[in-house]
């Protein structure tokens, strides 16, 4: 990734830091980024790849409370971290910069699209809970949604939940931002990068029992306060094999759920003036096995065994490309793309806006992207945050499937307080690993 600072070239050496943050996406950097400017402790982002390489370079960029229930045990988490990335764009406008630029950062305002009467009504009734919890949301009839999007197919049925403060950002730029930020502590020496470098195993004091060292393919690197996993959807399985010879005995359900997004890139046919999506995709979000017909199902099947969705999410970039979502499916940790999806993304997009139909897929075969990525999925649809049963100094930042970006900076707030002693900003019993799986 470019940035106008030099990463800390690892080295074949035993070297020590306050804490160790295994992953680098934007959950492990956002991690990282909070030691450094809440404390004085020395960290180091460990990573089997580079940043980025996850589910975090595949994303579409949403900052967004539209999605959301009121009242639900992620509801808090999502609302502290979403103001925590206003605070940041606005303390960069503060020192004359520019969160546009940096963060991709933009202030789109959201749009969650209905189509039938049933979806009108439940967009309603969430509109009414947002409004009471404090959030600024308005429910849009058809000839206002037309108003807001003149692309987009409206019909006597169709409504939206319209919820102004909502963002988007471009993940990349985010990342390569947070990254650049830290590197700024590594000429005090607080703080060092170990890319392409994975971790192997745990090392554990004899006496204590606690874990006080990790060993990586090229290195062991201490740790004198804290050891935090946050590898996205690999995070399960890493902590299987670096307990395998322990006596301890944990299970984190995170699985991938790889996902497709189509960009088309300098798109001139349309403009969009918000993000979209589709309501059907709030239904999707945790269902692991397809849901029954519905008029915003969004082709769902069974798609070999790997319970497809397809929803129509909608954005355009700073660059002016528009991103097209989104699929998910079980497919363990493939990242190939399929055709077949894409082109389902394609046909589901067309539907919501019908100039899109005017040229086939293949006419934007040169300047055209796929991204797909892994996003780390729990059964229960909540992350899972907090110290690992047995081993106290060992904490688990992971299972926002698609909302890391959304929960980045409010999940590395808690995993800091949890580690340095401060009170909550907010309660974070309910992802707690203890007693959940």
């Amino acid at each position: 990734m470019a940035s106008d600072s030099e990463p800390i070239a690892a080295s074949h050496s035993d070297q020590i830091f306050d804490v160790l943050v295994i992953g680098a996406g934007i959950i492990g950097l956002s991690i990282a980024r909070q030691f450094l400017i809440g404390s004085d402790l020395s960290v180091a982002v460990i990573d089997k790849a580079v940043p980025c390489s996850g589910a975090t370079g595949a994303g579409q960029g949403y900052i967004w409370m539209a999605s959301k229930t009121v009242g639900s045990e992620g509801w808090e988490l999502a609302l502290r971290s979403q103001k925590l990335w206003e605070e940041l764009a606005e303390s960069l406008k503060d020192q004359g910069l520019d969160p546009l630029q940096l963060l991709g950062w933009k202030k789109t305002g959201s749009l969650l699209v209905g189509r039938t009467p049933e979806e009108s009504d439940k967009l309603k009734r969430m509109v009414k809970q947002q409004c009471e919890a404090g959030l600024r949301a308005e429910y849009l009839s058809a000839s206002d949604l037309h108003v807001k999007e003149p692309e987009l197919m409206v019909d006597k049925d169709t409504g939206a939940a319209f919820l102004p403060d909502d963002s988007q950002l471009n993940a990349r730029r985010a990342a390569e931002f947070l990254e650049k930020g830290n590197r700024d502590y590594s000429s005090k020496a607080r703080y060092a990068e170990f890319y392409n470098d994975p971790v192997i195993s745990l090392l554990r004091s004899g006496s204590s029992g606690e874990v006080e060292a990790i060993k990586t393919s090229r290195n062991i690197l201490r740790s004198k306060k804290a050891i935090v996993v946050a590898a996205g959807c690999w995070s399960g399985s890493l902590m299987s094999d670096l307990l395998r010879e322990s006596e301890i005995v944990l299970d984190i359900p995170v699985k991938p759920r790889k996902g497709h997004l189509l960009v088309l890139e300098n798109f001139n046919s349309f403009q969009l003036n918000h993000g979209l999506m589709e309501a059907g995709y709030i239904d999707h979000h945790h269902t692991a096995v397809p849901l029954p017909s519905l008029s915003t199902s969004g082709l769902l099947d069974d798609h070999d065994g790997q319970a497809l969705s397809v929803s129509m999410t909608a954005t355009m970039d700073t660059m002016g490309n528009i991103v097209l979502g989104s699929s998910r499916q079980f497919a363990g940790f493939c990242t190939e793309v399929e055709e077949s999806i894409v082109n389902r993304i394609w046909e589901r997009a067309g539907e919501f806006f019908p100039k899109l139909r005017e040229k086939p897929l293949s006419d934007f075969s040169k300047s055209r992207e796929v991204r797909v990525g892994l996003r780390p999925y729990v059964p229960d649809g909540k992350p899972v945050i907090g110290p690992v049963p047995g081993l106290a100094n060992v904490f688990l930042a992971t299972g926002h499937e698609g909302e890391g970006l959304t929960m980045a900076l409010g999940t590395a707030e808690m995993v800091a307080d949890m580690v340095l002693g401060n009170p909550q900003k907010v309660d974070s019993a309910p992802f707690s690993v203890h007693g959940r799986f």
